[in-house]
């Protein structure tokens, strides 16, 4: 059902953490970020280059997702509750979802996670516990999304925090063509676009080739 409903345009929430009821969104306006429109600013640059964090992808799934349901200073409840966070979990063990992590001394500090189908991800949420943590998943992310043949990144509600990564707004009915237009098979995995990034080349610092891969033409 989820997969059918991430395929037809929409996306399930819920009011609060505990609540047992979803409902399903429709947003007139939809954010996406066009692959090679993310903007990196330098400093986000550097933290790459530097490999500032370890980066894994599907090491901490469900530790990302209640990261990004825990209670923040500014956002004390959130829409990821937990019938939403055994639902995902499913998801993840059938191969559609996956997490984005970053490390610092053994410690996660950051990721995000979303939905993978057809050539599209449909990002649902991030969090940061150090700086750029969160920008630097969202950076792999979109190299390994490159990487792999993916065409669409769904971030669904436009915020400034993603308009200053390059995000825009479209109508959800050009949303649903580009649905439409990614249908099919990507050219491989995020995980062995992950394992190309972390494994080839300059394998010492696999955050330089991410960083030179995304600086080449974004």
């Amino acid at each position: 059902m989820l997969l059918l409903a991430y395929r037809s345009g929409i996306f399930p929430m819920a009011d609060s953490r505990e609540d047992t009821e979803i409902f399903w969104v429709e947003p007139r306006e939809r954010a996406i970020i066009p692959l090679d429109g993310l903007r990196i600013s330098r400093s986000l640059a550097k933290a790459l280059r530097q490999d500032r964090y370890s980066v894994t992808i599907d090491r901490a799934f469900e530790e990302v997702m209640e990261a990004c349901a825990a209670p923040r200073p500014d956002h004390p409840e959130s829409w990821i509750s937990q019938r939403i966070i055994a639902s995902y979990r499913q998801l993840h063990a059938a191969g559609f979802a996956h997490s984005i992590e970053c490390w610092r001394e053994g410690q996660l500090v950051g990721g995000l996670y979303g939905v993978a189908f057809d050539r599209v991800f449909c990002g649902e949420s991030m969090f940061s516990r150090a700086k750029d943590a969160s920008k630097v998943a969202l950076c792999w992310l979109v190299a390994l999304m490159r990487r792999a043949g993916y065409t669409l990144l769904d971030c669904q509600f436009m915020t400034d925090h993603l308009a200053s990564l390059g995000a825009i707004e479209i109508p959800q009915k050009r949303y649903l063509e580009s649905l439409a237009a990614a249908r099919g098979e990507p050219d491989m995995s995020l995980r062995r676009a992950y394992s190309e990034f972390a494994e080839g080349g300059d394998a010492s610092s696999p955050g330089k080739l991410i960083a030179q891969s995304l600086t080449q033409t974004s």
